[in-house]
């Protein structure tokens, strides 16, 4: 049992930690924190546990710079939003994202048992730095072609997204983004690689991951179960959605740029010209912390997968054992 990494606050040491302590891969999502940041964290996350955990970051590369436009049309479409709580029409900050550079050499200093990656690959400098430090290598995969592109890069095991999962899509070539089934996406890849496969996606009971196990999976990577965890960092208002259970979950573009799933709401169903990733994120960023504040769902990224319904409340271990009953 692997925690699926959750930057954004959701994913906390705590949570990382009380997963590790209870038998699972406890992850930290690090990739919008700062590199001293990531080294806070990380001292937080040890001072709650001796076990092993990883630390997630998102690979570099972006597009480049949207227009003065485009940057107009994307916030004049989240202007009226901004209005109803009392926010003026947001502006792109100067930095979109943090430095990948300094992050991961913070990663390096760590040294943590595991470093797992979304959105891109590594170069071989990088994963050379890893294996000399003794960090396995985790990339993550939307389809099958991404997931041989890794094996050949040398990561040390490949996590395979299915498209039931919550969250950002994992990949990076939107045309190798299968949003196959977690089952048959995880059959194809262990035939195909010489690397071990982790199945994400949708994994929700014990029924879903001794599946995904049957399926050839080593290991099974749970994010949307752990959401409403004790632990968690996930906010009033979006615990409140999850345990309503009234939302269908779509993918949107309307948060961060980036296609992910989550539930539905007014945001994610009024926003039609989203700028590219980081942008978009950054030029959203100002709106979700207000309405985390307020307490208006509409205006969150309610991120989930598509068995969201299926979540329980309770401590990490409690979640985790009923997961994987001993």
């Amino acid at each position: 049992m692997v925690l699926a990494p959750m930057a954004g606050g959701i994913g906390t040491p705590a949570l990382a930690a009380a997963v590790s302590e209870a038998g699972g891969l406890g992850s930290l999502g690090a990739a919008y924190l700062t590199s001293g940041q990531i080294t806070e964290a990380v001292a937080d996350l040890r001072a709650r546990t001796a076990r092993p955990f990883a630390v997630n970051l998102f690979a570099p590369g972006h597009p480049a710079p949207p227009t003065p436009a485009q940057v107009g049309a994307a916030a004049a479409e989240l202007a009226p939003f901004c209005a109803a709580l009392g926010l003026t029409p947001p502006t792109l900050p100067a930095r979109a994202a943090e430095d990948f550079a300094g992050q991961f050499a913070a990663v390096l200093e760590a040294r943590p048992a595991v470093f797992s990656f979304a959105f891109g690959r590594l170069d071989a400098g990088q994963l050379a730095a890893l294996r000399a430090r003794g960090i396995l290598s985790l990339g993550t995969a939307t389809g099958l072609d991404e997931a041989r592109q890794l094996a050949r890069d040398g990561v040390d095991a490949v996590v395979v997204q299915g498209g039931a999962a919550g969250g950002h899509r994992g990949g990076w070539e939107d045309a190798g983004d299968e949003l196959a089934g977690t089952l048959d996406l995880t059959r194809r890849a262990a035939a195909a690689l010489d690397v071990p496969v982790i199945a994400a996606g949708g994994l929700m009971i014990h029924a879903d991951i001794q599946a995904a196990l049957d399926a050839g999976a080593s290991l099974a990577q749970c994010g949307t179960a752990f959401l409403r965890a004790d632990e968690a960092g996930t906010s009033a208002p979006y615990r409140a959605a999850l345990a309503a259970g009234m939302a269908p979950t779509g993918l949107t573009r309307s948060f961060s740029g980036r296609p992910a799933r989550g539930l539905v709401n007014a945001l994610s169903a009024a926003v039609r010209a989203p700028l590219p990733y980081p942008y978009q994120n950054a030029l959203t960023r100002e709106l979700r912390a207000a309405g985390a504040r307020a307490g208006e769902a509409g205006v969150l990224s309610l991120w989930a997968g598509e068995g969201y319904r299926l979540g329980r409340e309770g401590t990490a271990a409690d979640l985790l054992d009923h997961l994987w009953p001993t």
